[in-house]
């Protein structure tokens, strides 16, 4: 104790003369030293009482002489000093830099005698009442030491909560460096976050996968942050602990709590553990319900009481572990709880995109249990399955959305869920798109592809010089699996796919703006309106036609070039000479895995992340790639909590679409890694089929991403919402 005081005291004078000006201005009624250590030192509580005694005279706190009135001093200036100016006064945080830096104090930092004074504070007490017995009757010390006992207990109660923060930070440090993860499975839990919080940790049992272990129950260490839930299996090696991640870490987002309250189980012994306890040739017992213990029946160290948790990810599902008691259970119930709580609360106030629900009692799908000759009538309005959609601008300013169902084509005003109307009686709709420069929509029903003026289907006005134009089929034959809208070299395009074999045979159209704004030559009857005897295409021209000798799943259009999805990844071509490079690259023997990997996932979406660099999202995982399609960051592929069925970009997010939740992840513009910082937004639906085939369409327009989704509410209604960015995501 006496040490840490001389060491401060040393410190003080010698960098001192270092300092432009006194790290602490002078108080009023203190020394009239340019700085006073007692002021900021963790021994300023001795200090003061050693000088108060020293000086025989009255502390300018009291009006006495005791230690009771030199430890209040002490005390006082040890907190309205030393805590407050770490924060506030830059010069005093340079100068506690200065005294680290000291020989003297052996590369200790001020917070190693900082954190000393708070045990050394419980022990006076003691010391203070053994005082106060020896003091003769009558003493000041009689009064006045009562009242600092009462001092140093509210600042040990003051301190505390300082204390356990500090110490839990310390944790999280240690737990972040110690964690160890399966190669290539690692995930970053921005646990080295300011925000990031330890709230429980413990020991739970898992029960052996095949109910026969050779070591029987194995010991989990699991920890329960305020962002993930952690499995972990400690193993200690030359006085270090590692803890060695037992499974993909659960997002609080994505777990619920199933089954908390089942009867306690009783557990086996296992072969090995069973030899070492006489119990030859047993292997571990199935686990049997047992009755519980009460207070007149001895507890048994082998009953276990279950928790059943589950995970909404793509490698989720239902997990149980056990605890050893009771009461373990209850508190780890009660923590989960609390971590779920709370984590909703922080993601509502951080939310980055808004959910707007377009639709919620247009679209009705027929029951499993309807009879099987149901269809759309105008007494009986079903509308099928909801396919895709679309949202658009015309060119009077009209917001619209279309929505494609089974049974045709709607439209309304985007936040008017009443306005929906059925503008089209086409069958088996999968895709539709708006060329706004040219007031055309584009319909894939069916396999085939149609050409409509938009004034055809919602005229601005009763007088539309185009309401009496017919629709315009742009392929030939029932053959068009998809296609894709964009520009390239300043040119609108329209291009779309048929198979032929095993290849895919692609068709380049090219709007003609003249013949678009052409009157109709032949008056509009029902069978053109209903999609049948389609004239000739007018409104488009064959700009070029290629194959790939592959299947393909979508196309994408990038800055100068066309990106091609299909099996064997990204096919990137120039559509000027048709050269083209497949990434990932998979020539390289070190990226073995990595190919194997991505032939077995289908190939989603692909975003630039710089100049030089590229985003592949694949329906498991991403992927960084560089401008040669080589893997361009260190950690290797980035796992999706869900299995994405869609994808969109806002950068810096990207959003995942499942057909249970929405997966936002932030892309991080350096270093190598992708912070997952949004889950599971709030999705008006509850829909639990993995096989339920959604679509999905998103356009960016004045920096806000509109993405369009359609998600099962029951068996009977389709709901259709969008996905706005909010105030935190523009």
């Amino acid at each position: 104790m006496l040490l840490d005081a001389v060491l401060t005291s040393n410190l003080t004078p010698d960098l001192m003369p270092y300092m432009a000006e006194p790290a602490i201005h002078p108080h009023a009624n203190q020394n009239p030293h340019p700085y006073d250590p007692s002021a900021f030192y963790p021994n300023a509580v001795e200090h003061e009482a050693h000088y108060s005694r020293s000086r025989s005279r009255p502390s300018p706190y009291t009006n006495g002489n005791g230690n009771g009135n030199g430890i209040t001093n002490g005390e006082r200036a040890w907190r309205d000093a030393h805590v407050d100016e770490m924060a506030s006064n830059p010069m005093f945080k340079a100068f506690v830099e200065q005294c680290t830096r000291h020989p003297d104090s052996n590369r200790l930092d001020m917070k190693s005698f900082v954190n000393r004074p708070i045990p050394r504070l419980a022990r006076y007490e003691l010391l203070l009442k053994g005082i106060m017995e020896s003091s003769p009757e009558g003493h000041e010390d009689r009064d006045s030491i009562p009242h600092v006992i009462e001092v140093i207990k509210s600042l040990l109660k003051e301190t505390q909560p300082g204390v356990v923060s500090a110490e839990q930070k310390v944790e999280l440090w240690r737990y972040n460096a110690n964690l160890v993860f399966k190669p290539g499975e690692a995930v970053d839990m921005d646990l080295l976050s300011e925000n990031r919080s330890l709230i429980h940790a413990g020991k739970l049992l898992r029960q052996p996968d095949t109910g026969f272990e050779w070591s029987g129950w194995s010991e989990l260490f699991v920890l329960l942050f305020d962002n993930y839930l952690v499995m972990t299996k400690p193993k200690e090696k030359d006085g270090i602990t590692k803890f060695q991640v037992n499974r993909r870490p659960i997002p609080l987002d994505l777990l619920t709590l199933a089954n908390f309250t089942d009867a306690p189980t009783q557990r086996g012994t296992g072969i090995l553990r069973g030899l070492r306890g006489g119990e030859r040739g047993h292997a571990d017992s199935p686990s049997v319900p047992v009755p519980i213990a009460t207070p007149e029946t001895p507890s048994d160290s082998r009953v276990v009481y279950p928790c059943t948790i589950h995970h909404n990810g793509r490698l989720g599902g239902l997990y149980t572990v056990y605890a050893e008691s009771a009461q373990a259970r209850a508190e780890w119930k009660e923590k989960l709880e609390e971590a779920i709580g709370l984590r909703k609360v922080v993601q509502e106030s951080n939310k980055v995109f808004e959910v707007e629900t377009l639709s919620a009692d247009t679209f009705l799908v027929p029951s499993l249990a309807a009879p099987t000759h149901t269809s759309w009538n105008s007494e009986n309005s079903f509308t099928g399955k909801v396919t895709c959609s679309v949202p658009f601008t015309t060119a009077d300013g009209r917001a619209l959305v279309a929505v494609g169902c089974a049974e045709g084509v709607w439209i309304g005003f985007r936040h008017d869920s009443r306005s929906m109307r059925r503008v089209l009686h086409l069958k088996m709709v999968t895709q539709c798109a708006m060329l706004e420069d040219f007031g055309i929509f584009l319909v894939l029903a069916d396999k085939s592809l149609f050409a409509y003026h938009i004034e055809a289907l919602v005229p601005s006005s009763p007088h539309s010089a185009n309401t009496s134009q017919t629709p315009q089929k742009l392929n030939g034959t029932k053959d068009v699996h998809f296609f894709s809208v964009g520009s390239l070299g300043g040119r609108t395009l329209v291009i779309y796919m048929k198979k032929k074999g095993l290849d895919s045979v692609f068709r380049v159209l090219e709007p003609v703006v003249g013949k678009i704004q052409e009157k109709a030559k032949a008056p509009v009857s029902l069978g053109t309106r209903l999609g049948f005897r389609q004239q000739r295409s007018e409104w488009f021209r064959v700009y070029r036609d290629f194959f790939l000798p592959s299947e393909s799943y979508d196309l994408i259009f990038l800055k100068a070039r066309i990106a091609i999805l299909c099996t064997k990844g990204f096919e990137i071509m120039d559509l000027s000479d048709f050269k083209s490079v497949t990434i990932p690259q998979r020539d390289d023997p070190r990226h073995e895995k990595l190919a194997k990997r991505c032939e077995s996932c289908r190939p989603m979406g692909m975003f630039r992340s710089s100049e030089n660099e590229f985003l592949l999202c694949y329906d498991e995982f991403g992927l960084y790639v560089n401008r040669h399609g080589d893997p361009s960051r260190t950690m290797g592929t980035i796992e999706w909590e869900g299995t994405a069925e869609r994808v969109a970009c806002h950068p810096p997010y990207i959003l995942l679409f499942d057909t249970r939740f929405i997966e936002v992840r932030r892309r991080a513009r350096d270093g190598d890694e992708v912070v997952c910082v949004r889950l599971a937004v709030e999705v008006p639906c509850e829909c639990e089929r993995a096989d339920e085939r959604r679509r999905t369409h998103h356009r960016e327009r004045n920096h806000k991403v509109t993405q369009d989704h359609c998600g099962r509410l029951d068996a009977d209604i389709d709901v259709v919402f969008a996905v706005l960015a909010g105030v935190n995501g523009v």
